[in-house]
C-alpha cells in the first residue's frame, strides 16, 4: 500500500516535468525512500525539490514515518535506459559488452535498440612499414552492453 501511494506520487511528480525520468527508486524496510533522476537537459536541484515535495506533502507521517531522498544520476553513473544515450551524443564514452569487450569512442548515435561509437586508431600499414590513422566505428546493441560511463576530461 505505502509503495504504490510513493509510485503514484512520483508518477505524478514527473509528469509535471516530461525532461525528466526515473533511474532508480527504492523503498527501504525502516521507510526510506531513494529516488535517482536523471533529464534530457540534465536535473537541477529544483526538480530534485519538487519531487521531493510532490512526495512528502502528499504522504501522511502519522500513518506510516518515512525519509525522503531525492538525487540526479551522477556524471560517473552508468548509463541505464536509452533516453541517457541520446542525450550524450557527441560525449566520450567507454563501453564494456558481456562478451568483454571494451570500446572507447566518441557516441554519434543512438536509436531504441544501439549506440554508434567512433574513434581514431593506429594500425599497421596494409603495405610497408610504419602505422597509419584509420577511423573506426561500431555499433552496439543495448543488450550486448555490461556497462557505459561518459569520459570525463579535466
Amino acid at each position: 500500500m505505502f509503495k504504490e501511494q510513493v509510485t503514484s506520487l512520483l508518477e505524478g511528480a514527473l509528469k509535471e516535468t516530461p525532461s525528466l525520468f526515473l533511474i532508480d527508486f527504492t523503498i527501504t524496510p525502516d521507510f526510506k525512500i531513494n529516488i535517482v533522476l536523471d533529464g534530457d537537459n540534465g536535473v537541477t536541484l529544483k526538480d530534485c525539490v519538487a519531487v521531493s515535495r510532490a512526495i512528502d506533502h502528499n504522504l501522511d507521517r502519522e500513518e506510516q514515518d518515512f525519509s525522503v531522498e531525492v538525487a540526479s544520476a551522477g556524471a560517473s553513473s552508468p548509463l541505464v535506459l536509452p533516453r541517457q544515450y541520446a542525450k550524450n551524443i557527441g560525449r566520450k564514452l567507454e563501453v564494456k559488452t558481456i562478451e568483454g569487450r571494451n570500446f572507447e569512442g566518441q557516441l554519434t548515435a543512438a536509436t531504441e535498440e544501439t549506440i554508434t561509437l567512433e574513434w581514431k586508431a593506429r594500425e599497421q600499414k596494409p603495405v610497408g612499414k610504419g602505422k597509419v590513422t584509420v577511423q573506426k566505428k561500431e555499433e552496439i546493441l543495448f543488450s550486448d552492453i555490461k556497462e557505459a560511463k561518459v569520459v570525463l576530461k579535466f
